[in-house]
């Protein structure tokens, strides 16, 4: 009964990825790299990063002095290297969202071309082969669009939790 139930998804899912083209594989990858990366910056905020925080505040903590210049630089440096660590990939995440639709456009202009490309050779008579190039047009513009949307939310949870994160660093190292 499941194996049936994976078999007709599997079915499914192919005859969707051969619909759109191409395309369609490249902007799968993406979004699958995309997510990756943003469940990988997730699991670093909920597991590594108390570690890296509560280093640094123990460190600071037992530094005899905390008022002057060096000090000061010390703090500095210490919030910006945990800092690194709490806001690394997340450029990369930014591109991989806008990437999603350029690849969707990619996607509807090569399926655009398959449409011309029958009505050059057809003079417009084949509408079953028309179809299938408007149906490479249209599905990975939506896949892209779906990605970047997903990608967005994505992006705006781990940007607003390292931004949190960093500020709340920066209030536990207090220069009494």
């Amino acid at each position: 009964m499941i194996e049936v139930a994976i078999l007709d998804i599997i079915t499914a899912l192919r005859a969707f990825m051969s619909a759109g083209g191409g395309v369609l594989w490249i902007i799968a990858v993406l979004t699958l790299v995309m997510w990756s990366l943003i469940i990988d910056r997730i699991w670093y905020y909920k597991t590594e990063l108390k570690q890296d925080v509560e280093h640094v505040v123990t460190a600071w903590q037992a530094r005899p002095e905390r008022q002057s210049w060096q000090a000061h630089a010390v703090r500095e440096k210490m919030i910006s290297e945990v800092s690194l660590k709490v806001n690394n990939m997340l450029p990369m995440i930014k591109t991989l969202v806008a990437l999603c639709p350029l690849l969707g456009l990619l996607g509807t202009v090569t399926g655009m071309i398959q449409v011309f490309e029958v009505l050059g050779f057809t003079g417009g008579g084949d509408a079953k082969q028309m179809a299938s190039g408007v149906s490479k047009a249209t599905i990975p513009t939506m896949a892209g669009m779906v990605a970047a949307i997903s990608g967005v939310f994505g992006n705006m949870l781990v940007t607003r939790i390292a931004e949190r994160e960093n500020q709340l660093l920066a209030d536990h190292l207090t220069m009494e």
